[in-house]
C-alpha cells in the first residue's frame, strides 16, 4: 500500500509518499509537485506512475519550511505556493531530489516527471542530476534553458495556458533543438483531473509519450 517516508535529505527530513509497483520495479521515479504541496492528486499521480511498474516517491517539498503544508486550489493558495516556492529556492530542491533519487536507486535507473513549478526542477534534475525527466508546463523553464543538460528531457505545455506564452515554448525548440516540445490544445495543469482546466485528451496523449520516453530512457 502506498504510504508516507521520511526522507533523509542534508537539509533535514522531509516525507515522502512512496508508491510501489506489485512486482519488481523497472525503475525508479520522482514525482515532483505543483506548487499547492505533495496533495492527494500528486499522491494519485504517484500511485498511477507505480502501477506502471515504477518504485516512486513524491517528496513533500514544503516540509522544509512547514511541515504537511497543502494548499487550496484558489487564489490565496496560488499566492502562498509562489511565495513558499520562492522561499524554498531552485537549489534545496535539487537537493531534495537528489536525496529522493538516491533511495531509489536501488530499483535501477530513476527518472523525474514534475509539474508547474516541479517541471522547472525536474528540467533541472535533467541538467544537473543526469537524471531524464519529463516537465509539464514548467513556467519558470526559460532562464535556465542555456545550461547544458546531462540527461534528456521532454517537455509538456499547453497552447491556451497564459502563464507560458508561445515564445517561452519557442524559447525551448531554440535553445534545446534536441529535446522533444510537444504542445497541446489546453491549459495549464492540463494534467490535473480536479479543476477547470484538466483536459483528458491532452493529458492521456502526453502520459502515452511520457512513458514512452521513460521506457527508453530508464532500461
Amino acid at each position: 500500500m502506498p504510504n508516507w517516508i521520511t526522507l533523509p535529505t542534508p537539509l533535514g527530513p522531509v516525507r515522502a509518499w512512496q508508491a510501489l509497483p506489485s512486482g519488481s520495479p523497472r525503475a525508479g521515479l520522482v514525482v515532483i509537485q505543483e506548487i499547492f504541496g505533495a496533495n492527494a492528486h500528486i499522491r494519485h499521480v504517484a500511485e498511477q506512475y507505480a502501477a506502471e511498474g515504477y518504485a516512486v516517491l513524491a517528496p513533500s517539498f514544503f516540509d522544509l519550511i512547514e511541515p504537511d503544508l497543502q494548499l487550496d486550489y484558489d487564489a490565496a493558495g496560488v499566492t502562498r505556493g509562489k511565495a513558499l516556492v520562492d522561499e524554498l529556492g531552485v537549489d534545496r530542491a535539487i537537493t531534495v531530489v537528489e536525496a529522493a533519487a538516491a533511495v531509489l536507486a536501488p530499483y535501477g535507473k530513476v527518472g523525474t516527471v514534475g509539474y508547474c513549478w516541479g517541471g522547472t526542477i525536474a528540467m533541472l534534475a535533467a541538467q544537473r542530476l543526469g537524471l531524464p525527466s519529463a516537465s509539464y508546463y514548467g513556467a519558470r523553464n526559460v532562464p535556465f534553458l542555456g545550461t547544458a543538460f546531462k540527461a534528456p528531457a521532454i517537455f509538456h505545455f499547453g497552447d491556451q495556458d497564459a502563464s507560458i506564452p508561445a515564445a517561452a515554448v519557442a524559447a525551448h525548440r531554440e535553445k534545446q533543438p534536441d529535446l522533444p516540445v510537444y504542445v497541446y490544445p489546453a491549459d495549464h495543469a492540463f494534467n490535473r483531473e480536479v479543476g477547470m482546466h484538466y483536459h483528458p485528451a491532452s493529458a492521456d496523449l502526453a502520459r502515452e509519450r511520457t512513458l514512452a520516453f521513460f521506457s527508453e530512457n530508464l532500461r
